[in-house]
């Protein structure tokens, strides 16, 4: 294992890595682990987590985060997945439940809701000016 990696002794996730807790691994790198979801949406639902254990993406360095979408992608591939979703979620109020970071890849087989992710996407009209303003003060941190 590269001397990169981050794991800690009570998460649940960093258990799974090291071989604690079984997993149905589908693929590892020297910075990823993926592993088929066991409370699925739908048939082929995957997690991809960092060997990094981090609450949030800012906690995460980049090198594993280059390292996971690669991964996500090969399994969306190998699912023969037409529709899919990658998502990953930060913090209990954004519905993360495990505290290390992870990439879920949804299959989305149908249009119904009976199986794959289900969402909400309450948009509305934004104000310009404020995208303006947001975009100013964007750009000086960035």
């Amino acid at each position: 294992m590269s001397n990169l990696v981050k794991l800690t002794a009570d998460c649940i996730f960093c258990k799974i890595i090291r071989g604690q807790i079984p997993s149905s691994k589908i693929l590892e790198t020297e910075l990823t682990y993926a592993f088929l979801d066991i409370n699925p949406l739908s048939k082929g639902h995957s997690l991809v987590i960092p060997k990094y254990c981090g609450e949030k993406l800012v906690d995460i360095p980049d090198e594993f985060l280059a390292d996971a979408m690669p991964v996500a992608k090969k399994i969306a591939v190998a699912l023969g997945a037409e529709n899919y979703n990658i998502l990953q979620n930060n913090g209990k109020i954004a519905h993360q439940v495990v505290p290390h970071v992870h990439f879920h890849v949804i299959p989305k087989p149908s249009p119904s809701d009976q199986e794959g992710l289900v969402i909400g996407w309450p948009n509305k009209p934004a104000d310009m000016e404020e995208i303006k303003t947001l975009l100013a003060e964007l750009q000086t941190k960035l």
